[in-house]
């Protein structure tokens, strides 16, 4: 009875071992696959958009703090008609542009969701980051939705909350 358990054990974990875990699937920030290459159409609406996203936060007093990961969500809340970001800049707590995520306008898809994540180990944006994101809508649907989505965890404690972003020029 020994030998039939440990053969089943060995088959169930070589067949296990063996399995392909592979993820052929591209990431939500591919932005070459998304990139526009067509005219944009100049009936669309242009606006730019404001989301806090925090490297860090505060704990206890100014002077110790808790680094976080942030998940920038930039959703196209319409069920028809495509939005296009045209870009999306990242700044630290004085102002000053961390980096751009991208050149070239790319297309979000009806009811699509990219996203951007900054790792909780770039302390680059601090307390105060945030992003601008320029971007394009036909007319008469809603603009995109921006959405911040910051974690940490120590131990058995966690820390999130999230953001939206706010139109600042359409």
């Amino acid at each position: 009875m020994k030998k039939v358990s440990l053969l089943i054990f060995v088959s169930l974990f070589v067949f296990a071992c063996g399995k392909n875990t592979k993820n052929d699937k591209l990431p939500s920030n591919n932005w070459e696959a998304m990139q526009w290459n067509n005219k944009l159409d100049t009936s669309l609406v242009s606006g730019a958009s404001y989301l806090s996203v925090y490297s860090q936060i505060y704990s206890t007093t100014e002077h110790k703090t808790h680094d976080l990961t942030s998940t920038v969500s930039i959703r196209n809340i319409n069920k028809k008609d495509t939005v296009f970001i045209k870009s999306a800049k990242y700044y630290d707590t004085k102002g000053d542009l961390m980096r751009t995520y991208f050149e070239s306008p790319i297309f979000v898809k009806p009811m699509q969701t990219i996203e951007i994540v900054i790792d909780e180990k770039d302390k680059t944006g601090g307390t105060g980051a945030n992003f601008v994101f320029d971007w394009l809508a036909p007319k008469k649907e809603k603009a995109p939705y921006f959405e911040g989505v910051m974690i940490t965890t120590y131990g058995q404690q966690g820390l999130s909350f999230t953001t939206k972003g706010v139109i600042i020029n359409e």
